[in-house]
């Protein structure tokens, strides 16, 4: 591959630790190398190589994938652009839902379900042990109540097998945490969560003091981008894009996030990389926290 003769972006945010993983606080989510509605192969193949091999050349260390995605389509283009993996790339999946012929993401939580997806994802990613492995809950529309018992006990029981280094969760309840943690560790949440769905401020908050990263799935609003009045006067006046400003404050709001914006292009991937890391004021934060805030209670 030959070396862009563009200047390199550092990374914004240095880095966080999950259990024995070091990884970047600005990572890259692969769901956009797939086809339209995250089904079927990309269509520029080789572009997809292209941005996967960006990633890892500007220092990215933490990618996040499913074996949903596709399905099968990003695990497998991860390995051909990136096997054999350097020590320092982690690489986090998730199980716990597949994919049907609407394109739909039916839950698939049963323990068989959920050693078949950890056996899959070895396979198509070509690795004996998966770094962090995410136990997606609830459905498409969002989380949803009850236990998680059975299913995270079951990738708990792959975890003591060697198969899987450290677990996570993902669009979960505070419930379903609690709950979690009564049976075994994990590093990280992955929740729906930015400017304008501020609904796990407290989670947020309760992870940092617990070490545990937080990881926002849609960080700019995913299918329907974040649209805000105040978002866009604030990106105007640091003659910055929205998006920028969007993934800087999630920066700013709290150590253990981490970012996964994801793109199918390496100019994308090198302009996120660079907005990131806009310096926000503490008169920006300000105004931009008004956009999502829950209102006080009484």
């Amino acid at each position: 591959m030959s070396t862009p003769t563009t200047s390199t972006p550092s990374l914004p945010g240095g880095t966080w630790t999950m259990g024995d993983l070091t990884v970047t606080r600005f990572g890259y989510g692969a769901m956009q190398l797939t086809g339209p509605g995250v089904m079927g192969p990309p269509a520029d193949h080789d572009g997809a190589l292209a941005v996967l091999r960006e990633a890892v050349r500007l220092g990215i260390t933490h990618i996040d994938t499913a074996d949903a995605y596709g399905p099968h389509v990003t695990n497998r283009l991860i390995r051909e652009a990136l096997h054999p993996y350097p020590d320092s790339l982690h690489l986090v999946t998730k199980v716990g839902a597949v994919r049907d012929a609407q394109g739909g993401w039916p839950p698939a939580r049963e323990p068989d379900d959920l050693r078949r997806a950890v056996h899959s994802n070895l396979e198509a990613l070509g690795v004996e042990t998966l770094d962090l492995v995410n136990l997606r809950l609830g459905d498409a529309t969002g989380p949803r109540p009850g236990s998680l018992a059975e299913a995270y006990g079951t990738l708990v029981d792959l975890q003591r097998q060697g198969l899987i280094r450290h677990l996570g969760l993902s669009n979960a309840t505070a419930d379903q945490i609690a709950e979690a943690r009564t049976i075994a560790p994990f590093v990280c949440v992955q929740n729906l969560y930015n400017l304008a769905h501020r609904q796990d401020d407290d989670l947020v908050d309760r992870l940092a003091e617990q070490g545990v990263a937080y990881v926002p799935f849609f960080p700019l609003g995913g299918f329907s981008p974040l649209q805000s009045s105040v978002l866009s006067a604030v990106a105007a006046r640091l003659g910055a894009r929205p998006m920028s400003v969007a993934l800087a404050w999630l920066l700013h709001r709290s150590p253990n996030i981490l970012l996964i914006p994801g793109t199918s292009s390496v100019a994308h991937l090198r302009e996120n990389i660079t907005g990131a890391g806009l310096a926000l004021s503490e008169e920006d934060l300000a105004e931009l926290d008004t956009i999502g805030r829950r209102p006080a209670v009484p």
